[in-house]
C-alpha cells in the first residue's frame, strides 16, 4: 500500500487558451474533496517573453506547452475520475486511448520544469546581433529615435556603446541590446 502514496507527474490535456482557468478549477475541485494529500502541486508551464510595445517593454508570461497542465499526483482511487470530470479538461496524456494515465519520466519533468531557467540561460549564449561599425537606431529610452554607431560590443552585460550625434557632438551611450534595432 504504501508504494502507492508515491506522487508523480502526469500531464492532463486541457483546452487551449484555457490553462490557468482549468488549473484553477483543478485545484478548487481537490481541495472541496478532501483530496489534496493526493494532488500536491498543478502547473502550468509558462515562458516570459518580452515584446516591445511603443517603445516600452512589456513583460508576459505565454503558456509554454498549450494545452497541457501538469500535475503532481499521487493518482489512486477517485482522483484520476476527478480530474478527468473537471471542466475544460480533454483527459490525461497516456500511452493508450482510454487506457492509464502515463507517468511523465524525471527527465521529462526537470526539462519542462527547468524549461523557464534554461531558457534564460540559452539566451546568454545568443549570437551578438550586432557588430562595431554597425548603424543603429535607438527604440527605447530617453536618446529613442537617434542614430548611432556602434564603438564597442560588451558580450559579458549584453551592453553596447553608440556613439550618437547629439546637438552636432559625438556622444558614447550605454545601451543594451533590446534598446537599439538595426536600420
Amino acid at each position: 500500500m504504501a508504494t502507492d502514496s508515491v506522487m508523480k507527474w502526469y500531464v492532463v490535456r486541457a483546452i487551449g487558451g484555457q490553462e490557468n482557468k482549468v488549473k484553477a478549477y483543478i485545484e478548487t475541485e481537490i481541495a472541496r474533496l478532501g483530496l489534496s494529500d493526493f494532488v500536491s502541486q498543478v502547473i502550468v508551464p509558462t515562458e516570459k517573453v518580452i515584446q516591445i510595445k511603443d517603445g516600452k517593454k512589456i513583460n508576459k508570461e505565454k503558456v509554454y506547452f498549450p494545452g497541457y497542465i501538469m500535475v503532481e499526483a499521487n493518482l489512486s482511487g477517485e482522483v484520476p475520475h476527478v480530474i478527468k470530470g473537471i471542466t475544460g479538461v480533454i483527459g490525461f496524456l497516456g500511452e493508450v486511448k482510454g487506457g492509464a494515465p502515463v507517468p511523465m519520466r524525471k527527465a521529462e519533468v526537470n526539462r519542462m520544469l527547468g524549461k523557464v531557467d534554461e531558457l534564460s540561460i540559452q539566451d546568454e549564449n545568443v549570437a551578438i546581433p550586432f557588430d562595431i561599425g554597425e548603424t543603429v537606431k535607438v527604440v527605447d529610452g530617453p536618446f529613442n529615435g537617434f542614430d548611432g554607431t556602434i564603438e564597442k560590443v560588451n558580450e559579458e552585460k549584453r551592453k553596447l556603446e553608440v556613439m550618437v550625434k547629439i546637438f552636432g557632438r559625438k556622444t558614447p551611450l550605454e545601451l543594451s541590446y533590446m534598446q537599439v534595432e538595426k536600420i
